[in-house]
């Protein structure tokens, strides 16, 4: 699900001392509605956040334009990636950065595909039907920033109103970007070369094997970059490296929600985002600090930028990755000849490993959710949306039809998934109603208000059909169990790819920004770095 969640924002905090937490949500909110940008509420927030301001000195801004090539040659040493040429940088006014943020959001293609991804997510219950997206990721980007590298103009951007000392940590996170950029290009690299929407069954078949692309990638970028945010906020001559264990108290920190207060927009948010957001940064961080630990600097980070990981499945296995493991892939079938006379296509990805702990998390708690999250093995989802819908309808789950196949490495935990998605259908649906009578072996049958639902338990894989009529789910179904193959798929050529719960993150992966109190860190995923 990576490219849905592509256009969404991180918080995450780092204490030098020991690395206190971010905030995640243990249960989600049931209704979160905040006002748009130029909203009275917030403007009065932003006009209370300038009054707190206090603008930088000209020797303070001499300072922090000198320390820029001193940061940046610090990064360059403890990356191994020695930059090629200096980095432009620009101090910005609170205004101006959040002019420009709202503008490069709405003009990135990933945050074009929100509100897209948001119905889907919500189609699978992943957001509540009344949770607006966009304006909290907005409200998100306006609260918490401080400083930011665009990989666009090739420009680290910083703040006027943000103390010298309290942004000189966050540049040499950012200046890690910089010196990827020029080794890499970040914006080609991180990208999978796909816009629009898959309308045939051959690009269908080109975009499932590099679905998880940004998901990985941005999980090196931002790992090797934290591992950067760290070494430069030990003590000196001390690294990561030196002192591992605090590579595990600062993803665990990051990923604990007690720290409400540095956060209220972030400590209001869903699960789903808030495990999403942390995800490149805390398993990204974990993730290169394993590469770091078995194969040294090159490892970590020119390796890692050369040869890529594939999917969260790696970066949450980084011993998987190092073992060259092949990366469990599903198919879909040529669906266009069964949907094309009655439906358009809408989306199609994985469900990566990722996905599954988030809905079994939301679904049945974090324990379960961690538990089942290492027994998946595969998962592939297509949506389409109704042709009669109307434009209103279109804006709702009830005018898509979505199928998906997840594998499961024994059949205990294909019964445990199964039994955790049927259960969350009475939440999702009104006027939930089980036909047993329309059912064979291994299925189970439903009626909702947004049409029939089949879900079929078969050894290892759980089938779920949502939105399609049951015949059609059911051809559906037999069409894509029968293109499975039995054993492991490894990815050829080009392996990344991109899920569902990611994917709409990639806009804001290039809003590098850090809220400067306490050394909390704040940092949005893929557009600005």
């Amino acid at each position: 699900m990576g490219r849905v969640m592509g256009a969404v924002v991180l918080a995450l905090l780092v204490a030098a001392a020991g690395g206190q937490g971010v905030v995640r949500v243990e249960t989600p909110p049931q209704t979160m509605k905040l006002p748009e940008i130029g909203h009275p509420a917030v403007q009065a927030a932003q006009k209370d956040k300038k009054q707190e301001d206090s603008i930088m000195t000209p020797a303070q801004a001499k300072e922090l334009f000198d320390s820029v090539d001193q940061i940046m040659a610090f990064a360059a040493g403890d990356t191994g990636l020695a930059p090629v040429v200096k980095v432009k940088r620009k101090l910005l006014t609170r205004d101006e950065v959040n002019a420009y943020l709202v503008k490069s959001f709405d003009e990135d293609e990933s945050a074009k595909r929100l509100q897209q991804s948001e119905i889907v997510l919500k189609k699978f219950g992943l957001l509540n039907q009344d949770f607006n997206l966009r304006p909290f990721l907005l409200s998100l980007l306006t609260e918490q920033i401080a400083g930011f590298y665009d990989d666009k103009t090739k420009t680290v951007n910083l703040l006027n109103w943000v103390k010298p000392e309290e942004q000189k940590p966050v540049l040499a996170h950012e200046l890690t970007h910089a010196i990827q950029d020029q080794k890499v290009g970040l914006e080609k690299w991180g990208s999978n070369g796909f816009k629009g929407v898959s309308k045939t069954a051959s690009e269908d078949a080109q975009r499932v094997p590099v679905d998880e692309l940004e998901t990985a990638r941005q999980a090196v970028t931002e790992g090797q970059a934290m591992v950067v945010f760290v070494d430069y906020s030990l003590p000196k001559g001390q690294t990561l490296a030196d002192v591992p264990e605090i590579g595990k108290t600062m993803k665990d920190s990051v990923a604990d929600t007690s720290g409400a207060d540095s956060s209220p927009v972030m400590a209001r948010a869903p699960l789903l985002l808030q495990r999403s957001l942390v995800f490149p940064y805390a398993d990204g961080l974990a993730f290169e600090q394993e590469l770091l630990i078995k194969g040294g600097k090159g490892m970590a980070f020119a390796g890692a930028l050369q040869n890529p990981p594939s999917s969260s499945f790696e970066i949450m296995n980084p011993k998987a990755y190092l073992a060259h493991a092949p990366v469990p892939l599903l198919r879909l079938p040529n669906v266009h000849p069964l949907l094309d006379v009655d439906y358009d296509p809408y989306d199609l990805g994985v469900m990566g490993e990722l996905d599954v702990e988030i809905m079994a998390s939301l679904f049945g708690g974090e324990d379960l959710g961690a538990a089942i999250a290492p027994q998946w093995d595969g998962g592939v989802y297509y949506a389409a949306q109704r042709k009669v819908a109307s434009a209103a309808e279109k804006q709702t789950t009830a005018s898509l039809g979505v199928f998906y196949l997840s594998r499961w490495k024994t059949e205990e935990a294909a019964a445990t998934f199964e039994k955790l998605y049927v259960a969350q259908l009475g939440r999702k649906y009104d006027g939930l109603k089980r036909r047993a009578k329309d059912e064979t072996e291994g299925e189970q049958v439903y009626t909702t208000g947004e049409g029939d639902v089949l879900v079929t338990l078969s050894g290892k894989d759980v089938w779920v059909s949502e939105g399609f009529p049951l015949t059609l789910g059911r051809k559906l179904r037999d069409a894509t169990t029968a293109v499975q193959g039995t054993g492991p798929m490894q990815i050829a050529a080009e392996p990344a790819r991109r899920e569902l719960t990611l994917g709409a993150l990639g806009a804001l992966a290039r809003f590098g920004m850090v809220r400067p109190a306490t050394l909390e860190r704040y940092t949005f995923p893929g557009a600005i770095r």
